[in-house]
C-alpha cells in the first residue's frame, strides 16, 4: 500500500511541452490514494488544458492568483496550508528563476513561498538551458533552502537536442513522492469507529444521554487517517468539527448507531462511543407535562453494539473502551473476555469526560500497557500504534 494514502498533494505545472506528462502523474497520485489539487501557470495552460487535469483530479484546477472568489478567503494561503507536499512537474527554467528570486507574481510561485510542508521541483527544459550558469546558480539557491530537486533525466528532447533536461517519467516521480512519507501502520486497512454520546428520546424535546464530548473518538479517527486507514466515523451528537479525509455518519440513538456500524463493516472496529445502556420503553409523540410530583419511566436495555460487532462473521479486530469510576483493571479484563474483544482501553470516566487530556490502561489476551497522561491527540496516536503492532503480531 502506498505511503501517499490519505495524503494531500498539490501538483504544480509550469510552461513546457513536458506538461503533458503531468496528466499521467496526476492519475498515479490519485491511484496511490492521495488527494490532489492542481495549480497551473499561464504558460502551462498553453500545453495542456485545465479541464484535463480537473477530470483526472476530481478537483477544481487553480490558475489565477487574482481569482476574486478564492482570494476573498486568501485562497493561495489556504492552498499552501492544505498541502502535505507540493510537487512542481514540470518546473521550467523561468519558474525556477522566479522561485529562486522569491517572485510571487503568479499563484504557483506564491503558494510555494507560503507553504508549510515540503516542496519538490522536477525540472524540464532544453539541455542548453539546463547547462546555463544562471540555471545552475538558481538551483543551488533552491537546494540551500531545502527544496528537493527531482531530476532531470537525460535523452532525446522535443526540440531535437539530446542531453540532460528531460522531465523524469511519472512512475519515477511517484516513487520519489512516496519516499517523502512513511507508510502508516494501518495502511490499506478499513476502520469503523464510534464516538460521542447517544441520545434516547423521551418525547419530542427531552432525551436520556451522558457527558461524553466525543474528543477521544474524534482524536482516534484522525490518528487512524494519519496511519493510512480508510476511516468511517459514526458519531452521536457532539460540538466538535467533523474531521477531514474520512466518511462521517451522524446518528442519534443506540439503535441508529448499531445499524450504521453494520452498514459499514471494516477490518478494525473501535467502539469509543458512550452508548446509552437503556432507552425509554415509550417515546411519546407529545411533550410530557409536569403535572405530577413523581414521574416513573420504564426503560428497555439497548443492544450491545460492541458485542454484536465482535460476534459478527467475519469478525473484525475489535477494540473496546471501559470508562469506569473504580477497579479499572478488573472491569476492563472482564469486558475483554465477555465481549470477545481483541483489545480494550480502560480510563477513569470522571477524569476523562470533557477533558482534553487522558491516560489509559490497555489490556489484551496476553499483555497490558499503560499509556501515560497526555493530550487526547497524542494518546490517540499511541493507541493506533498499539493496534498496528498487535495486528502485525497476529499476521
Amino acid at each position: 500500500m502506498s505511503s501517499l494514502r490519505n495524503k494531500r498533494l498539490i501538483l504544480g505545472l509550469s510552461g513546457g511541452i513536458a506538461a503533458y506528462k503531468a496528466a499521467e502523474l496526476c492519475r498515479l497520485f490519485i491511484k496511490a490514494g492521495a488527494e490532489v489539487k492542481v495549480v497551473m501557470t499561464e504558460g502551462a495552460q498553453a500545453f495542456i488544458t485545465p479541464m484535463t487535469l480537473q477530470a483526472l483530479s476530481g478537483q477544481r484546477v487553480h490558475t489565477s492568483l487574482l481569482d476574486a472568489e478564492a482570494e476573498a478567503a486568501m485562497g493561495h494561503i489556504e492552498l499552501a496550508r492544505w498541502a502535505d507536499l507540493i510537487v512542481v512537474a514540470p518546473a521550467s527554467a523561468s519558474f525556477i528563476a522566479r522561485l529562486a528570486k522569491g517572485d510571487a507574481s503568479d499563484l504557483l510561485s506564491a503558494l510555494c513561498l507560503a507553504r508549510r510542508g515540503p516542496l519538490a521541483i522536477a525540472p524540464a527544459m532544453n539541455q542548453a538551458m539546463w547547462g546555463n550558469a544562471a540555471t545552475a546558480a538558481n538551483l543551488d539557491t533552491l537546494r540551500q533552502r531545502g527544496i528537493a530537486l527531482w531530476g532531470p533525466d537525460s535523452g532525446a528532447q522535443a526540440c531535437g537536442d539530446v542531453g540532460l533536461g528531460r522531465l523524469l517519467e511519472p512512475a519515477a516521480l511517484l516513487a520519489l513522492a512516496e519516499g517523502c512519507f512513511e507508510s502508516g501502520v494501518l495502511a490499506g486497512l478499513t476502520l469503523t469507529l464510534t464516538a460521542g454520546p447517544t441520545r434516547e428520546a423521551l418525547d419530542p424535546v427531552r432525551y436520556l444521554s451522558n457527558h461524553s464530548s466525543g474528543k477521544m473518538g474524534y482524536a482516534l479517527a484522525e490518528a487512524a487517517v494519519q496511519a493510512g486507514a480508510s476511516v468511517t466515523l459514526i458519531s452521536g451528537p457532539t460540538a466538535l468539527a467533523v474531521p477531514e479525509r474520512l466518511r462521517f455518519v451522524p446518528v442519534e440513538s443506540a439503535a441508529e448507531m448499531l445499524r450504521a456500524c453494520q452498514e459499514y463493516p471494516a477490518d478494525i472496529f473501535i467502539g469509543v462511543a458512550a452508548v446509552a445502556d437503556y432507552r425509554p420503553a415509550e417515546n411519546v409523540p407529545y411533550k410530557i407535562k409536569k403535572e405530577q410530583e413523581m414521574l416513573s419511566l420504564n426503560l428497555l436495555r439497548n443492544p450491545d453494539i460492541l458485542a454484536t460487532i465482535a460476534a459478527s462473521s467475519p469478525k473484525p479486530f475489535c477494540v473496546g473502551f471501559a470508562a469506569e469510576t473504580h477497579d479499572l483493571a478488573q472491569y476492563a479484563r472482564a469486558k475483554l473476555r465477555s465481549k470477545n474483544l481483541d483489545l480494550i482501553f480502560a480510563n477513569d470516566a470522571a477524569a476523562t469526560f470533557g477533558s482534553d487530556e487522558a491516560e489509559v490502561l490497555a489490556f489484551w489476551n496476553d499483555g497490558e500497557l499503560r499509556l501515560e497522561r497526555a493530550s487526547k491527540t497524542q494518546l490517540a496516536r499511541g493507541m493506533i500504534r498499539l493496534i498496528g503492532e498487535l495486528l502485525a503480531r497476529r499476521a
